[in-house]
């Protein structure tokens, strides 16, 4: 028993520690809700650039390469290419600028199988320039970057799928071009809504890394994708 006037002490259970386990599980959601609202926003960006052909007045247009078989470009790079001649019969550049290396075993590079196929199609021999070194899209861009320097060119129209506009553009434009992206409308790549979402699903990805390694998320051409 207390003696008169006293009163017995309050006893804390958990104190400090039990409000550091508050801490985390709000701190777990956080975390959750940041990371969704980056990768929703990168891959609204992807969508939104998709949307958008800024066509203007260039030094060059720069096709980005894709798969090509014994020196034909496959349908993906042939629809690039085709959307590349247009731009340069509208005048919005005097060059045209193919790129792309080869695998293993290959006869031809990627940049000379789309060079040969312009010139087919009527595009003068002198208004083409195939780059092909590289085997991805930043290593493409880097090798288009140092021979514009060599060159004395700096402005460029970059041609792939929609949905590699962003990320081809932004690689462009940190290998020293001043970059803006015309996206093909036709093609394998914009055939069907599965299609679309599955693409800008891994164009997310692939943007998400590029931005945290400055590397591609793989090497090898994969439908300019890389």
């Amino acid at each position: 028993m207390s003696p008169p006037g006293s009163e017995a002490p309050t006893v804390r259970l958990g104190g400090p520690a039990r409000r550091r386990a508050g801490w985390f599980p709000r701190l777990v959601v956080g975390a959750l809700v940041f990371a969704v609202l980056i990768v929703g926003g990168t891959a609204f960006r992807v969508w939104q650039v998709a949307r958008v052909d800024d066509r203007r007045a260039v030094d060059a247009v720069v096709v980005l390469g894709a798969a090509q078989y014994d020196g034909e470009p496959s349908s993906i790079f042939s629809w690039r290419l085709r959307h590349a001649q247009v731009l340069y019969e509208e005048g919005v550049a005097p060059l045209i600028v193919t790129t792309g290396g080869s695998a293993e075993g290959d006869e031809f590079t990627e940049a000379e199988a789309g060079r040969a196929y312009l010139i087919d199609r009527g595009v003068p021999a002198s208004a083409i320039v195939a780059v092909g070194e590289g085997s991805d899209t930043l290593g493409s861009l880097e090798a288009v970057a140092d021979r514009a320097e060599v060159d004395g060119w700096s402005t460029a129209l970059v041609v792939s799928d929609p949905w590699h506009s962003l990320r081809a553009r932004t690689m462009a434009r940190d290998a020293g071009l001043d970059a803006w992206s015309s996206p093909t409308r036709s093609g394998p790549a914009v055939q069907t809504r599965e299609t679309q979402f599955r693409y800008i699903l891994r164009e997310t990805a692939a943007l998400l890394f590029y931005r945290l390694t400055h590397a591609s998320v793989d090497t090898g051409s994969d439908s300019g994708l890389g």
